[in-house]
């Protein structure tokens, strides 16, 4: 038996997590991935590197679109087998691809009227990638895997899911070739997630692992301790309260926003902010947050202590959640000062774009960023600090404050990835840095 292992996506760029294994005869892909970034989204497009309906099985590491936003695609293109992934998982992958559906009709259908309006054709036909319908059609497909539980892929390849510390039901996929007589151990991080991070439980280890395969996010980077994300944050509010402004915070709608809301709770129980408004402006981000209350068990001491005194997480008094787009429109009337979160994380679409409308020329507002912002994004352009951005083909310039946290990042920093690979007490074969800008994979792989 051999092994091969093709990297389709994810290599040297931050999203597109796209790994073939061949073994036993068999093909397996761990993650399939949406690109994000403008310039590589063409990628999406293009025709399978290899025939989809010849892959056997996919393993799924967690429910962000740039490891699982491609999969209604793949199989509308013939793939037909089975997909692993945690419970929580599951759960939360048809909201977040349903909602990247929606999304792309909408797109296309705004895309069409514009070039007709302007009498011309783009580089594709204007129909999404994939449909709502597509998305559904994938749901049965879904195979939930509890963590530590084996799951035998063909004979001689068997998998197993390990607690990855990154989002609610993500994982770390290890997988167990039979080579000749001898077991070789192929260890996948997906996305590694942070110590003593609220929420979630630590990132697992290992003690052996003959190939890594990990993720290089914040692989030359440094994150300020997570116990400061709490006096960055409260500074960050009380400078826009006595300016006046609102707080607009771009944010993912998976794990970002409640972790938001839990942080929110802890300022607003101990007094420590003033008592404003907070918007959940993000029907995705809800419905994600009910996952979060239906999953106990995956959450860490901290936040079970907060059940047990009969708290919620994610919830206080001045939290409102936002459904409707009638709704999210009346937030442009707002007076005083009040925190809208809004998706899209990096600004590349969403209900945030509105609000930035709204708020980023006004020197009273403020726009805070609290998780990564891939090159070629808005939401990059506007930490970089772009005098002047494009939303909806109009210009804008930036006069409100621009803030980043970067304590929220829910991916290890390059210590704590090197903490990570310090438990492996053999020397791998081989350790493939992925997933990371080029220069971010270069500075870890050195």
């Amino acid at each position: 038996m051999k092994i091969r292992l093709r990297f389709l996506g994810a290599a040297q760029n931050v999203t597109g997590s796209r790994f073939l294994l061949e073994a036993d005869g068999h093909r397996f892909l761990i993650d399939c991935g949406m690109h994000q970034e403008r310039d590589l989204r063409e990628r999406d497009w293009a025709p399978f590197p290899v025939e989809p309906s010849s892959i056997d099985a996919v393993l799924i590491t967690h429910a962000h679109l740039d490891h699982c936003g491609y999969l209604p695609r793949l199989a509308k293109t013939g793939f037909t087998g089975p997909v692993y992934c945690t419970p929580a998982t599951a759960e939360i992958m048809k909201i977040s691809l349903l909602d990247s559906a929606n999304l792309q009709e909408s797109d296309a259908e705004n895309k069409r009227r514009r070039h007709e309006r302007e009498g011309r054709r783009g580089p594709h036909p204007e129909q999404p990638l994939y449909t709502v319908e597509d998305a559904e059609k994938c749901f049965p497909q879904l195979r939930p895997i509890r963590c530590k539980e084996s799951l035998e892929l063909s004979k001689g390849v068997s998998a197993t899911f390990y607690d990855a510390g990154h989002i609610l039901g993500s994982a770390m996929i290890a997988i167990d070739v039979q080579l000749n007589g001898t077991n070789r151990r192929l260890i996948f991080t997906g996305d590694i997630g942070r110590w003593d991070r609220p929420i979630v439980r630590n990132p697992s280890t290992f003690e052996q692992a003959d190939y890594v395969v990990i993720e290089s996010t914040y692989g030359n980077r440094m994150h300020a301790p997570v116990e400061e994300v709490d006096q960055q944050l409260e500074q960050v509010i009380k400078n826009a309260v006595k300016a006046g402004g609102n707080i607009c915070v771009p944010s993912f709608a998976i794990e970002r926003a409640q972790e938001l809301l839990y942080h929110m709770r802890e300022l607003l129980t101990a007094d420590r902010i003033p008592h404003m408004l907070v918007f959940l402006d993000s029907p995705m981000a809800i419905k994600v947050t009910e996952v979060f209350r239906n999953h106990p068990e995956l959450y860490d001491a901290e936040a079970r202590a907060v059940l047990k005194d009969g708290g919620n997480p994610f919830d206080f008094p001045t939290l409102v959640a936002v459904a409707t787009a009638d709704q999210s429109k009346a937030l442009n009337y707002l007076g005083g000062s009040a925190m809208i979160i809004a998706g899209s994380g990096m600004v590349t679409g969403g209900r945030i774009k509105h609000h930035l409308v709204n708020n980023i020329s006004r020197p009273e507002s403020t726009v805070l960023f609290v998780g990564y912002q891939a090159v070629g994004t808005l939401g990059r352009q506007i930490v970089d600090g772009a005098e002047e951005v494009r939303i909806f083909n109009e210009k804008y310039p930036v006069r409100a404050r621009i803030e980043q946290i970067q304590g929220f990042s829910s991916h290890a920093d390059q210590g704590e990835l090197l903490r990570w690979l310090s438990t492996i007490k053999n020397t791998p074969r081989r350790v493939f840095v992925v997933h990371g800008e080029k220069e971010s994979s270069e500075d870890f792989a050195r």
